[in-house]
């Protein structure tokens, strides 16, 4: 099943754009994002890409600070872009006090995870990292089961402006070190490939 946009008009500001976002009531299980300024609604995913996003889960949990919490459902806003995102897994200290109860800065986490679902890859391949890196978020892990060239995990940093640089990047199969402050081998070949 493929995802499904819900234009808005033309000249909407973030505000409204985000009230929508918040009040409309939504397909049960589905994933309502803001991608480029346009609601999109997304089929939840299947077992393979939760397999997946379950097993970085469970090595990151034994290396984060205490303080830190990793998400699934969690949106992050980029006001800038007009995009509310929803990675697959989000990395962040939550503030104390937060202005919204339904998303936080894009800016608070310190890596996000998205794992692609083939009727929604260029999202996480072209949009997604241009929001992630405007924010300043320090590390993306895309997990690219329908690259081209076979499944691949790449990891990217060091942001400018709305680019990344490549950090690294590992066929499945082959292991995936995460930096400081996370020191983490992901080891690839336990990720299911379809």
């Amino acid at each position: 099943m493929s995802a499904l946009t819900v234009s808005q008009e033309p000249d909407q500001n973030w505000d409204d754009l985000v009230r929508f976002w918040e009040e409309m009531e939504w397909p049960e299980g589905s994933k309502v994002e803001i991608i480029e300024g346009i609601i999109t609604v997304s089929p939840a995913p299947g077992l393979p890409h939760n397999d997946i996003t379950d097993r970085i889960q469970r090595r990151l949990y034994a290396v984060i600070p205490d303080r830190w919490g990793i998400y699934q459902t969690l949106a992050l806003s980029v006001p800038s872009r007009l995009e509310m995102l929803i990675p697959d897994l989000v990395v962040t200290h939550l503030p104390d006090h937060t202005e919204s109860d339904t998303h936080i800065p894009a800016a608070l986490a310190e890596l996000v995870v998205e794992v692609t679902s083939k009727s929604n890859a260029r999202h996480d391949r072209i949009s997604k990292p241009a929001a992630y890196a405007t924010a300043g978020i320090p590390l993306y892990l895309l997990v690219d089961r329908w690259a081209p060239g076979g499944p691949t995990a790449t990891l990217y940093g060091e942001p400018k402006g709305d680019v990344y640089r490549v950090l690294s990047a590992a066929k499945f199969g082959d292991p995936l070190r995460l930096p400081a402050p996370f020191d983490l081998t992901i080891d690839t070949s336990e990720f299911p490939e379809a």
